[in-house]
């Protein structure tokens, strides 16, 4: 884990200096099963709760040493980072090059300092969604916090004010509207996963369902 997250640290160094993106994990750039769209379909559960920027926050907490509450004026003070990634979701489209603005991960973990018996992050959104990740999976460069897309606050039906990025994996891992993230020394399994959705969610292995 330490390996992988001074890894994860120079990767993001690199990005927030400018420098080239690192290679991409798979000379295939659209997963297997996947097809290319330019246009970004909106999925939910039929719910778009509606948070002002005023009204959001977001409780980090669980096994953490310094558990925090973070407003949108918190947030904003954070470094902010913007990061170019694609985008795969499990109904089979993907949308490459999508830039996505807001607080990296590894920020975030900085500030509530994970203890070395967290392994897995839970979370939680405003609209009664929940996801799980192995907590090295979110504490890759290119996990992000994001607050804005294509450079404009993110839309409500997209996840605004604030949603959760996981290039890496299906896009149902990365929550819309998140209020609340939750480390842990063991999995929980989320909304679809406990539905029959893949727990690990791999879109080069087509690791759709369990």
């Amino acid at each position: 884990m330490k390996e992988a997250y001074i890894a994860a640290k120079e990767r993001w160094a690199r990005k927030m200096s400018g420098e080239a993106r690192p290679e991409a994990r798979s000379t295939d750039r659209l997963p297997p099963g996947q097809r290319q769209v330019t246009n970004f379909p909106v999925l939910d559960l039929g719910i778009k709760p509606e948070v002002s920027s005023d009204q959001w926050e977001l409780r980090v907490g669980g096994l953490v040493e310094s558990p925090v509450t973070l407003r949108w004026s918190d947030l904003m003070a954070m470094p902010q980072f913007t990061d170019v990634s694609d985008f795969h979701c499990v109904t089979t489209w993907s949308q490459f090059d999508m830039s996505w603005t807001g607080v990296s991960f590894l920020s975030l973990a900085e500030r509530v300092r994970p203890m070395a018996s967290a392994t897995h992050v839970l979370f939680r959104s405003y609209d009664g969604y929940t996801t799980n990740n192995p907590l090295d999976v979110c504490m890759d460069d290119d996990v992000l916090l994001a607050h804005s897309w294509g450079g404009k606050p993110l839309a409500r039906e997209h996840g605004g004010p604030v949603r959760v990025i996981i290039p890496k994996r299906y896009a149902w891992k990365g929550a819309k509207w998140v209020r609340e993230i939750t480390f842990m020394d063991h999995d929980v399994r989320g909304f679809w996963e406990v539905r029959g959705y893949s727990n690990t969610a791999d879109p080069w292995t087509e690791d759709r369902f369990s």
